[in-house]
């Protein structure tokens, strides 16, 4: 097959059919190969629990040496931005997954693929309380700088760092129009006016210094924590997928976070994310200067607007009507 020749499978027909070559690929370290797919998980990746052996290996991480095989997860396909972080911040005392094996190619496919610490229990999603947002933000600081320490900003960051939020509106808008969700009415009304103040809002938000690797999709399904006893490493909250990293404002990560659970405000109660995130920066000697809270609530508008445009996935009433509060009080405020 072609170096450049792409699967047509789906991902868990393609991870089984490749389980034997990527076994090869390991030097025969994997066994008990088990794949699933978690609730929490979005993308078309595969997943699978295996047992590997370290039979010989003597990573940097595990000065004291490590017991006979490691309990794994496989992921695959791996796109080129998740797979550069993984691989990069395994290799220092990062919050985020060990990586024991990983290759850019499989059978003759350019397909990239990770061998990973696999974390018992469940992620942080399963029983948030306040000490999880803690955890979370802890966690995302700590990706921040070791993500800015080993992999240079590019060039053209500004330009990556931004999705096009004409486009978005516009979508938004539309969308509205064809579903009829609740309170149709005053989305419209909200997301016109907010088009109207778009050229002040992008003129001010895109000033932002854009200094740091964000994380991306910063939720409670993407942190596990590492038990005390772990051959892995230290404790803590372990921070998962590495997909959506790109550059931006380092309180982008606190807004996302907040805009995933407005649907279930009840779990944000008594928790300031954007404040939590600024408080773990600065324990780890990261800037939080400038007025970054006129920033994000540029930033909460922009993200409560777009919203109808992801009614497959950011569709749920609450959920609605909360982004639509938040873009009814912010926008006056910040479109004056």
């Amino acid at each position: 097959m072609p170096g450049n020749a792409q699967p047509s499978q789906s991902p868990g027909a393609l991870a089984s059919m490749l389980a034997p070559t990527l076994v090869e690929a390991c030097g025969g370290r994997l066994s008990d190969i088990s794949w699933f797919r978690a609730d929490w998980q979005r993308g078309g990746a595969a997943t699978g629990y295996c047992s590997f052996s370290t039979a010989g290996l003597a990573p940097s991480w595990a000065p004291v040496g490590l017991p006979a095989a490691l309990p794994a997860v496989i992921k695959l396909p791996v796109g080129p931005v998740e797979y550069r972080f993984a691989v990069a911040l395994s290799e220092i005392d990062a919050p985020t997954p060990r990586v024991l094996a990983h290759g850019a190619e499989l059978g003759g496919y350019d397909l990239a693929w990770l061998i990973m610490e696999r974390l018992p229990g469940e992620p942080l999603s399963s029983t948030l309380h306040k000490e999880c947002f803690t955890d979370m933000a802890e966690a995302c600081a700590g990706f921040q700088k070791h993500a800015r320490d080993l992999v240079p900003l590019p060039p053209d960051a500004a330009e990556r760092a931004d999705p096009d939020w004409a486009a978005l509106l516009d979508r938004a808008r539309a969308a509205v129009k064809d579903s009829h969700i609740p309170e149709h009415s005053k989305w419209n009304d909200a997301i016109k006016h907010t088009q109207k103040a778009l050229p002040r809002l992008l003129a001010a938000w895109r000033a932002r210094p854009i200094a740091c690797w964000r994380h991306g999709d910063l939720h409670g399904g993407n942190c596990m924590r590492r038990p005390p006893d772990s051959p892995f490493g230290p404790p803590g909250c372990i921070l998962l997928d590495f997909a959506e990293v790109q550059p931006g404002h380092w309180a982008e990560d606190a807004v996302y976070l907040e805009r995933m659970h407005w649907g279930r405000l009840h779990a944000l109660e008594g928790v300031k994310p954007v404040s939590l995130l600024a408080k773990a920066r600065r324990a780890l000697g990261l800037e939080t200067d400038g007025d970054y809270g006129a920033l994000m609530n540029i930033r909460r508008v922009l993200s409560a607007a777009s919203i109808p445009a992801f009614l497959d996935r950011e569709g749920n009433k609450a959920h609605l009507h909360t982004a639509l509060e938040t873009l009814e009080r912010l926008l006056p405020v910040v479109a004056k």
